[in-house]
Protein backbone atom coordinates (compact mmCIF):
# COMPACT_ATOMS: atom_id res chain seq x y z
CA UNK A 1 0.00 0.00 0.00
CA UNK A 2 1.05 3.29 -1.01
CA UNK A 3 0.28 7.20 -1.02
CA UNK A 4 -0.02 8.55 -4.54
CA UNK A 5 1.26 12.06 -3.38
CA UNK A 6 1.20 15.05 -6.49
CA UNK A 7 5.08 16.91 -6.61
CA UNK A 8 3.49 19.69 -5.19
CA UNK A 9 0.23 20.44 -3.61
CA UNK A 10 -0.65 22.96 -6.52
CA UNK A 11 -0.96 20.18 -9.52
CA UNK A 12 -4.08 20.29 -11.07
CA UNK A 13 -4.29 17.18 -13.00
CA UNK A 14 -2.92 12.95 -12.02
CA UNK A 15 -3.06 10.13 -14.13
CA UNK A 16 -3.26 7.19 -11.96
CA UNK A 17 -4.13 4.65 -14.33
CA UNK A 18 -5.47 4.99 -18.04
CA UNK A 19 -9.12 4.54 -16.66
CA UNK A 20 -8.62 6.86 -13.55
CA UNK A 21 -7.56 10.34 -13.82
CA UNK A 22 -7.79 13.20 -10.67
CA UNK A 23 -8.19 16.90 -11.06
CA UNK A 24 -7.49 19.20 -8.28
CA UNK A 25 -4.84 18.40 -5.97
CA UNK A 26 -4.11 16.91 -2.42
CA UNK A 27 -6.38 19.88 -1.32
CA UNK A 28 -9.56 19.29 -2.93
CA UNK A 29 -9.57 16.62 -5.33
CA UNK A 30 -12.21 15.08 -8.04
CA UNK A 31 -12.18 11.73 -10.15
CA UNK A 32 -12.37 10.64 -13.94
CA UNK A 33 -13.63 7.30 -14.60
CA UNK A 34 -12.03 7.33 -18.32
CA UNK A 35 -13.71 4.47 -20.64
CA UNK A 36 -14.47 3.75 -23.97
CA UNK A 37 -18.49 4.09 -23.68
CA UNK A 38 -18.02 7.44 -22.10
CA UNK A 39 -16.54 9.61 -18.91
CA UNK A 40 -17.95 9.57 -14.98
CA UNK A 41 -17.13 12.47 -13.33
CA UNK A 42 -16.97 11.37 -9.13
CA UNK A 43 -17.34 14.93 -7.41
CA UNK A 44 -17.18 17.68 -8.86
CA UNK A 45 -14.68 20.03 -6.41
CA UNK A 46 -14.30 24.01 -6.46
CA UNK A 47 -16.74 26.21 -8.91
CA UNK A 48 -12.73 27.07 -10.19
CA UNK A 49 -11.83 23.49 -11.07
CA UNK A 50 -14.44 23.46 -13.99
CA UNK A 51 -11.01 24.74 -16.24
CA UNK A 52 -8.51 21.93 -14.56
CA UNK A 53 -11.59 19.44 -15.96
CA UNK A 54 -11.58 21.32 -19.66
CA UNK A 55 -7.87 21.12 -19.53
CA UNK A 56 -7.52 17.28 -19.14
CA UNK A 57 -10.28 16.03 -21.27
CA UNK A 58 -8.45 17.89 -24.05
CA UNK A 59 -5.18 16.14 -22.87
CA UNK A 60 -6.22 12.74 -23.14
CA UNK A 61 -8.37 13.31 -26.49
CA UNK A 62 -11.89 13.92 -25.22
CA UNK A 63 -14.57 16.61 -24.49
CA UNK A 64 -17.15 17.55 -22.60
CA UNK A 65 -19.41 15.21 -25.03
CA UNK A 66 -17.85 12.52 -23.61
CA UNK A 67 -19.38 13.29 -20.30
CA UNK A 68 -22.40 10.74 -19.26
CA UNK A 69 -23.00 11.91 -15.36
CA UNK A 70 -21.58 13.11 -12.03
CA UNK A 71 -21.94 11.29 -8.94
CA UNK A 72 -21.52 12.94 -5.84
CA UNK A 73 -19.85 11.50 -2.41
CA UNK A 74 -21.86 14.11 -0.83
CA UNK A 75 -23.61 17.23 -0.69
CA UNK A 76 -20.97 19.85 0.31
CA UNK A 77 -19.98 23.00 -1.55
CA UNK A 78 -16.15 21.74 -2.04
CA UNK A 79 -17.76 18.31 -3.68
CA UNK A 80 -20.77 20.07 -5.23
CA UNK A 81 -18.34 22.47 -7.82
CA UNK A 82 -19.25 23.02 -11.03
CA UNK A 83 -21.50 20.03 -11.08
CA UNK A 84 -24.58 22.77 -12.08
CA UNK A 85 -22.63 24.48 -14.56
CA UNK A 86 -22.76 21.00 -16.37
CA UNK A 87 -25.81 20.33 -15.68
CA UNK A 88 -27.06 23.40 -16.66
CA UNK A 89 -24.89 23.98 -19.57
CA UNK A 90 -24.29 20.52 -21.06
CA UNK A 91 -27.69 18.85 -19.46
CA UNK A 92 -25.33 16.38 -17.27
CA UNK A 93 -27.03 14.17 -14.93
CA UNK A 94 -25.98 14.85 -11.35
CA UNK A 95 -26.55 11.84 -8.94
CA UNK A 96 -26.82 12.28 -4.62
CA UNK A 97 -27.84 10.45 -2.60
CA UNK A 98 -31.55 11.33 -1.65
CA UNK A 99 -30.81 12.40 2.05
CA UNK A 100 -27.86 15.06 0.91
CA UNK A 101 -30.03 15.99 -2.05
CA UNK A 102 -31.18 19.24 -0.07
CA UNK A 103 -27.80 19.67 0.77
CA UNK A 104 -26.75 19.69 -2.65
CA UNK A 105 -29.17 22.19 -3.58
CA UNK A 106 -28.03 24.91 -0.52
CA UNK A 107 -30.19 23.70 1.91
CA UNK A 108 -29.51 24.02 5.74
CA UNK A 109 -26.95 21.70 6.97
CA UNK A 110 -25.48 20.77 11.04
CA UNK A 111 -22.70 23.14 11.71
CA UNK A 112 -19.69 20.19 12.44
CA UNK A 113 -16.87 20.96 15.08
CA UNK A 114 -13.67 21.93 13.36
CA UNK A 115 -11.61 20.36 15.87
CA UNK A 116 -7.55 20.38 16.39
CA UNK A 117 -6.33 22.97 13.33
CA UNK A 118 -2.49 24.65 12.22
CA UNK A 119 -2.23 27.49 10.57
CA UNK A 120 -0.18 26.61 7.93
CA UNK A 121 -2.50 24.17 6.34
CA UNK A 122 -5.44 26.13 6.67
CA UNK A 123 -3.75 29.18 5.46
CA UNK A 124 -3.18 26.62 2.46
CA UNK A 125 -6.69 25.36 2.12
CA UNK A 126 -8.20 28.84 2.11
CA UNK A 127 -5.90 29.78 -0.09
CA UNK A 128 -7.05 27.40 -2.84
CA UNK A 129 -10.67 27.96 -2.38
CA UNK A 130 -10.31 32.04 -2.71
CA UNK A 131 -8.24 31.02 -6.15
CA UNK A 132 -10.99 27.96 -7.12
CA UNK A 133 -14.00 30.02 -5.83
CA UNK A 134 -15.14 28.76 -2.80
CA UNK A 135 -18.85 30.11 -2.77
CA UNK A 136 -20.81 26.85 -4.62
CA UNK A 137 -23.09 26.94 -7.33
CA UNK A 138 -25.54 25.08 -5.45
CA UNK A 139 -27.35 22.33 -7.71
CA UNK A 140 -31.16 23.14 -8.95
CA UNK A 141 -31.82 19.39 -10.19
CA UNK A 142 -30.79 16.04 -9.15
CA UNK A 143 -31.29 12.53 -9.78
CA UNK A 144 -31.66 11.16 -5.87
CA UNK A 145 -29.52 7.40 -5.78
CA UNK A 146 -29.48 5.39 -3.15
CA UNK A 147 -27.47 2.58 -1.22
CA UNK A 148 -27.12 -0.30 -3.73
CA UNK A 149 -27.72 1.39 -6.01
CA UNK A 150 -25.86 0.19 -9.81
CA UNK A 151 -25.92 3.16 -12.00
CA UNK A 152 -26.11 2.98 -15.61
CA UNK A 153 -22.73 5.10 -16.20
CA UNK A 154 -19.24 4.39 -18.02
CA UNK A 155 -16.93 2.37 -15.09
CA UNK A 156 -20.54 0.79 -13.69
CA UNK A 157 -20.25 2.76 -10.47
CA UNK A 158 -22.17 0.94 -7.43
CA UNK A 159 -23.26 3.53 -4.44
CA UNK A 160 -22.70 2.21 -0.96
CA UNK A 161 -24.56 4.08 1.80
CA UNK A 162 -21.94 5.75 4.07
CA UNK A 163 -23.88 7.95 6.18
CA UNK A 164 -21.58 9.96 9.01
CA UNK A 165 -19.99 12.75 7.58
CA UNK A 166 -23.15 13.51 6.33
CA UNK A 167 -26.52 11.87 6.20
CA UNK A 168 -26.13 10.90 2.55
CA UNK A 169 -22.59 10.51 2.49
CA UNK A 170 -21.90 7.98 -0.47
CA UNK A 171 -18.43 5.69 -1.67
CA UNK A 172 -18.91 4.87 -5.15
CA UNK A 173 -17.05 1.35 -6.25
CA UNK A 174 -16.19 0.99 -9.98
CA UNK A 175 -14.93 -2.30 -10.61
CA UNK A 176 -13.74 -1.28 -13.65
CA UNK A 177 -11.31 1.48 -12.78
CA UNK A 178 -10.68 -0.96 -9.57
CA UNK A 179 -11.41 1.82 -7.61
CA UNK A 180 -13.54 2.90 -4.22
CA UNK A 181 -14.22 7.14 -4.25
CA UNK A 182 -14.78 7.67 -0.58
CA UNK A 183 -15.20 11.58 -0.40
CA UNK A 184 -15.33 12.82 2.90
CA UNK A 185 -15.42 9.71 4.64
CA UNK A 186 -11.99 9.42 4.95
CA UNK A 187 -9.01 11.61 4.02
CA UNK A 188 -5.78 11.05 3.37
CA UNK A 189 -4.37 15.12 4.17
CA UNK A 190 -6.58 16.78 6.87
CA UNK A 191 -6.85 20.01 5.45
CA UNK A 192 -6.88 21.50 9.35
CA UNK A 193 -3.83 20.40 10.39
CA UNK A 194 -1.60 18.87 6.95
CA UNK A 195 -1.43 15.30 8.48
CA UNK A 196 -1.10 13.03 6.04
CA UNK A 197 -2.14 9.29 5.83
CA UNK A 198 -5.60 7.52 6.14
CA UNK A 199 -7.46 9.15 8.96
CA UNK A 200 -11.30 10.80 10.08
CA UNK A 201 -12.11 13.47 7.82
CA UNK A 202 -12.87 17.07 9.57
CA UNK A 203 -16.06 18.95 9.61
CA UNK A 204 -18.04 15.81 10.20
CA UNK A 205 -21.56 15.22 11.51
CA UNK A 206 -21.30 12.12 13.45
CA UNK A 207 -18.26 10.99 13.95
CA UNK A 208 -19.06 7.49 15.71
CA UNK A 209 -21.75 6.95 12.13
CA UNK A 210 -18.86 7.59 10.20
CA UNK A 211 -16.05 5.49 11.62
CA UNK A 212 -18.68 2.71 11.62
CA UNK A 213 -19.65 3.16 7.97
CA UNK A 214 -15.72 2.38 6.76
CA UNK A 215 -16.95 -1.65 7.97
CA UNK A 216 -19.36 -0.86 4.85
CA UNK A 217 -16.24 -0.67 1.94
CA UNK A 218 -13.18 -2.51 3.63
CA UNK A 219 -13.93 -5.77 2.30
CA UNK A 220 -14.36 -4.73 -1.58
CA UNK A 221 -11.93 -5.29 -4.07
CA UNK A 222 -10.33 -2.47 -5.05
CA UNK A 223 -6.96 -1.17 -5.58
CA UNK A 224 -7.40 2.61 -4.77
CA UNK A 225 -9.06 4.14 -2.05
CA UNK A 226 -9.53 8.30 -3.55
CA UNK A 227 -10.65 10.70 -1.06
CA UNK A 228 -12.17 14.05 -2.16
CA UNK A 229 -9.11 15.50 -0.10
CA UNK A 230 -5.45 14.55 0.34
CA UNK A 231 -3.18 12.04 -2.09
CA UNK A 232 -4.60 8.48 -3.82
CA UNK A 233 -4.06 5.85 -1.65
CA UNK A 234 -2.54 2.79 -3.83
CA UNK A 235 -3.85 -0.53 -1.75
CA UNK A 236 -6.58 -2.14 -0.54
CA UNK A 237 -9.72 -1.03 1.20
CA UNK A 238 -9.23 -3.19 4.23
CA UNK A 239 -6.09 -1.42 4.70
CA UNK A 240 -7.19 2.14 4.43
CA UNK A 241 -9.91 1.22 6.89
CA UNK A 242 -7.47 -0.11 9.34
CA UNK A 243 -5.33 3.16 9.28
CA UNK A 244 -8.30 5.56 10.05
CA UNK A 245 -8.99 3.10 12.89
CA UNK A 246 -5.63 3.18 14.13
CA UNK A 247 -5.31 6.57 13.71
CA UNK A 248 -8.69 7.31 15.69
CA UNK A 249 -7.57 5.27 18.53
Amino acid sequence: MAIVRSHQHERSVMRLTPTLHRIGNDIVAAYLIVAPDGITLVDAGLPGMYADLTRELDAIGRTLGDVRGVVLTHGDSDHVGFAERLRRERGIPVFVHAADAGRAQGGDKPKATMGPMRIGPLLSFAAFGIRKGMRPQWLTEVREVTDGDALDLPGQPRVIGMPGHSPGSIAVHSPLARAVFVGDALTTRHVLTGRTGPGPAPFTDDPAEALASLSRIEHLDADWVLPGHGPAFHGSPSAAVDAVRAADS
